[in-house]
C-alpha cells in the first residue's frame, strides 16, 4: 500500500469518527507509521496540526446540523465532544465569529473547511541531499522559549527570539563561556513536543567540566540515528517542509521521539544549515 493510499484511508477514519472519540494511534497506525512521527509530519504536509484539523471539522459539521436541523445546541455541542454548551459556543465563535444559536439566523455568514485529501506533485528538479548518521548521547546547554505547533506563528515567532536572544546577552554570554566571538553563531533544539507547542532552545554543546550558569538549561541527548539535510543556503524553513513532504513519504524512515536540531556553521551573513532529525528505519 503506497503513501497515499495510506493517508487517504486516516482521513476516511477520521471522518468516520467525527462525532466519537478519535484515537492519534489508529490514526498512525492507519498510516503505517507511529502516532509521534504522524503527529509531527501531518503539520508540514497540511500547513495546520492533526488536533486543530479535526477540531475544524467537527465544528464545519456541527455548523451544518445547526443550519439544516432542529437540534439542541447542547446536543449538537456533546455529539462533537464538546463537554458544556459553554466551551462549545467559545470554540464556536472562535471559527465562525458567531455564538451557535445564531447558526440558524438568515444570511449568517458561517465557515466551511472541507475534508483534506492528498495528492501527489511531481517534483524531483531539486535534489535534497541527506545522510544517515549514527551519534552517541550528548549533551547541550542554552536558553529555551515555548513556541507554537502553528507553523506560520512557529515561522514568525521563532526569529524574534532568536533577536532576543542576541539582545539580552545569552548569546554573548553564551560564546564567552565556549571561548568563541560573541557574535558566532550557536545551533537550536526543538523538543518536548505537546499538540500546541514546543521547545526551541538556541543552544550549543557542552563540553565536559563546564559549570554553567543558572540562566541556562541543560539538554541531554541519548544516542540516536539521525536523518541530517544540509543547507549551505541557510533557507531552513523551506528545508524542513521537503522533509517532510517529500522525503520522508519515499525514504522508509519514521521520526523517533527525541529533540530536533537547526545547526549553523560560520558567522553571521556567512551561515549554513543543517537540520538533525531523529529516526529509525520502518
Amino acid at each position: 500500500m503506497d503513501w497515499l493510499e495510506r493517508m487517504k484511508n486516516a482521513m476516511d477514519y477520521i471522518e468516520t469518527n467525527l462525532a466519537d472519540n478519535i484515537s492519534y494511534d489508529d490514526i498512525a497506525q492507519i498510516a503505517c507509521c507511529s502516532t509521534y512521527h504522524f503527529q509531527r509530519m501531518f503539520p508540514f504536509i497540511t500547513g495546520i496540526t492533526l488536533s486543530e484539523y479535526i477540531r475544524r471539522r467537527r465544528l464545519t459539521l456541527a455548523a451544518f446540523e445547526l443550519q439544516t436541523t432542529d437540534a439542541r445546541v447542547i446536543d449538537v455541542a456533546m455529539k462533537y465532544g464538546y463537554q458544556s454548551p459553554e466551551a462549545f459556543a467559545r470554540a464556536f465563535k472562535n471559527l465562525h465569529g458567531i455564538m451557535p444559536i445564531s447558526a440558524r439566523d438568515k444570511g449568517v455568514s458561517l465557515k466551511a473547511y472541507p475534508r483534506m485529501s492528498f495528492h501527489i506533485s511531481i517534483k524531483g528538479d531539486v535534489e535534497m541531499n541527506y545522510r544517515i548518521e549514527e551519534r552517541g548521547a550528548f549533551e547541550m546547554f542554552g536558553v529555551y522559549g515555548l513556541v507554537s505547533q502553528d507553523l506560520q506563528t512557529a515561522f514568525t515567532d521563532i526569529p524574534q527570539f532568536r533577536k532576543q536572544c542576541d539582545e539580552d546577552g545569552s548569546v554573548d554570554l553564551m560564546n564567552e563561556l565556549l571561548g568563541r566571538f560573541g557574535n558566532t553563531v550557536l545551533h537550536a533544539a526543538l523538543y518536548d513536543h505537546t499538540g500546541e507547542s514546543f521547545k526551541y532552545m538556541v543552544c550549543y554543546h557542552l563540553p565536559k567540566g563546564l559549570e554553567i550558569p543558572e540562566r541556562f538549561t541543560k539538554l541531554s541527548v541519548p544516542a540516536l540515528t539521525w536523518a541530517i539535510f544540509p543547507e549551505p543556503q541557510c533557507d531552513l524553513q523551506k528545508l524542513w517542509e521537503r522533509v517532510y513532504s517529500e522525503w520522508f513519504p519515499i525514504s522508509g524512515y519514521e521520526q523517533v521521539e527525541g529533540p530536533q536540531f537547526e545547526m549553523y556553521y560560520g558567522m553571521p551573513g556567512h551561515t549554513q544549515g543543517e537540520i538533525w532529525v531523529p529516526v529509525k528505519k520502518k
